[in-house]
């Protein structure tokens, strides 16, 4: 399949259908399983950048979730997690919107890298999305609608956060595909297109 077929490939049933198959196989259920376990963890663990900034990791593990399961598979993954996290003493108020944000930024690294050749170019369009659509513009409505103090406030606020993690963000992932990937596909976990180190474009 040439570059073209796969970016289009995202709009074929047989893209979904692949994902939803998944869920039909105890490995990759198993799988499934793992992932949501170690998000649940990462997302008690972070790096401070500085005073109110700091790097968290679930974002990395989502990514490599979606490259390996998909946007069934992967979206059910981040509804069970988010759920789970919360009643296993998430803490804050519970909020459907909450659920939704992971499952958004699923559906997104899917197209870009579920069944796709993983490159530094697809990595760095997929993680500005889920920064700007994602984090900024549906993250900010959320917060908006929980406490009160008008949507402009949460943007301004998420879109200079965002902004700054982002270069932080896009490397970690490079480094952390360029070091799984590998492994990845020798276990036909993602697509055998792959090569390695991961090219830019």
């Amino acid at each position: 399949m040439d570059v073209k077929g796969r970016f289009f490939y995202m709009f074929k049933k047989e893209f979904w259908n692949s994902s939803a198959s998944k869920l039909k196989s105890v490995k990759y259920l198993a799988l499934m399983g793992v992932f949501i376990a170690l998000k649940i963890v990462a997302s008690k663990l972070y790096f401070p950048v500085s005073e109110n900034l700091k790097v968290g990791f679930g974002f990395v593990l989502l990514a490599i979730e979606s490259s390996i399961l998909g946007p069934i598979a992967g979206a059910l993954s981040a509804i069970i997690t988010d759920n789970l996290g919360f009643f296993l003493g998430g803490g804050g108020v519970y909020f459907a919107g909450y659920t939704l944000t992971p499952v958004l930024a699923c559906l997104v690294w899917s197209c870009f890298l579920y069944k796709q050749k993983i490159t530094v170019v697809k990595i760095v369009i997929a993680k500005l999305i889920n920064s700007l659509f994602v984090n900024v513009l549906v993250g900010s409505l959320w917060s908006s609608m929980l406490y009160g103090k008008g949507y402009l406030f949460y943007f301004t606020k998420s879109f200079i956060k965002n902004s700054l993690l982002f270069p932080i963000e896009v490397i970690l992932l490079v480094i952390v595909f360029n070091a799984l990937a590998p492994v990845l596909k020798r276990s036909k976990l993602i697509d055998s297109s792959n090569t390695f180190p991961i090219p830019w474009i």
